[in-house]
């Protein structure tokens, strides 16, 4: 009599492997990145195998397509994650709001640009999970890494000197303070978050300077790596993060540090003018009206070129045709506060005012007001 038997064997073993949860997120602000999109996930999944972190590609309304090319290879991976911003730029600001975007335990900001190895990330995660370290970074200076990808050896100078000054703005010994390459816990970061300026190229060093308590950090060796494609996110301006931020960790809560840079780049302009105004008047050059007129239209094109070059290097303004438009705009909000200054200025003194504090309150109405709609319409929004 034939019988149907319950096979009881064991079933066999699959061989497809296990999707791990998501415990790792990589943050990586990109500008002009297209290339670099896909090669840096392949070597994300080489460092971290395939399941378990995702990568958060934050774009600056790149002109080369870097927000589409990343988007197409997120249709068919679920690991890769877009955010495109409109209007905003800026790395220390991406890497904000990147990192408070991901649902992962653990953050990571690094560059897209290839110079930054991912197969540190593994160790990195390591030493954080265990709690070897509350924020583990890659130093080019630490014994076994190298600057080699720098592109000039007056950066690296820089960055060397940025190391020193790093001390006095966090308290932590760090031999590599402009790294931009770290990892910490995503909740740690969440709760600083509201506390961190956004602006400039400093994000670690944010970090560092307002944790409380001071967070223990733990370095590994960074061996810097060509860059493949894309702009740089950092200029010659490198050294002025650590003089802004020195700035805005004791006196930024009562004058905001970007308005602080804006009255320098004027208090500079002033000088300007007058020493124009003096070589061409006091010369026998021309008389007082065209001096003044040649003055101020100088004065005005440094106070443009500084602050593009310092004050608003995150979103600073490139090619003939942006610096030119961006000049001419720069110009006519400064002819606007021009006539508020002698127009404050004149009905206060008219009205009984010393003549001192009357220049003075025309002085600081037509700084706000420059600061205000340069801020807007010449480098693009209110920071």
């Amino acid at each position: 009599m034939d019988m149907t038997h319950t096979d009881l064997r064991p079933a066999a073993q699959s061989t497809a492997p296990v999707a791990l949860p998501l415990e790792l997120a990589v943050v990586l602000p990109t500008l002009n990145e297209k290339g670099n999109i896909a090669p840096m996930v392949r070597r994300l999944e080489d460092a971290l195998g395939p399941s378990g972190w995702e990568a958060v590609f934050v774009d600056d309304n790149s002109t080369d397509g870097t927000a589409e090319e990343a988007r197409r290879i997120g249709q068919s991976d679920p690991r890769i994650r877009v955010i495109q911003r409109i209007g905003r730029r800026g790395l220390a600001s991406a890497a904000i709001e990147g990192m408070c975007a991901t649902a992962a335990p653990f953050v990571a900001v690094m560059d897209a640009d290839h110079q930054h190895d991912p197969a540190l990330l593994k160790d990195m995660l390591a030493a954080v999970k265990s709690g070897e370290a509350d924020l583990a970074y890659a130093s080019r200076f630490a014994e076994g890494g190298n600057a080699d990808g720098l592109s000039s050896a007056g950066r690296e100078k820089g960055s060397r000197f940025a190391n020193a000054m790093a001390r006095k703005l966090t308290g932590t010994e760090l031999t590599d303070a402009m790294s931009g390459y770290f990892l910490l816990r995503t909740d740690q970061l969440r709760k600083q978050a509201q506390h961190l300026s956004g602006i400039g190229f400093k994000i670690m060093l944010d970090i560092l300077a307002t944790a409380k308590p001071q967070l223990t950090v733990k370095e590994f060796p960074l061996k810097f790596a060509e860059r493949l494609e894309g702009e740089s996110k950092l200029d010659h301006g490198v050294v002025l993060d650590f003089v802004a931020g020195l700035y805005e960790r004791y006196f930024g809560r009562y004058i905001p540090t970007r308005f602080a840079l804006f009255g320098t780049v004027g208090g500079l302009g002033v000088f300007v003018h007058m020493a124009v105004l003096a070589s061409l008047f006091r010369t026998g050059l021309t008389g007082f009206t065209l001096a003044t007129a040649v003055a101020t239209i100088v004065a005005m094109t440094f106070n443009f070129w500084l602050n593009n070059l310092l004050t608003y290097r995150d979103q600073k303004l490139s090619g003939p045709e942006g610096l030119f438009y961006g000049w001419l705009k720069f110009c006519a909000t400064c002819a606007v506060g021009a006539f508020a200054n002698v127009a404050v200025s004149s009905m206060l003194e008219a009205n009984g005012f010393r003549w001192w504090i009357a220049a003075l309150v025309g002085v600081v109405l037509a700084s706000v007001w420059n600061y205000a709609l340069s801020s807007k319409f010449v480098w693009g929004r209110f920071r």
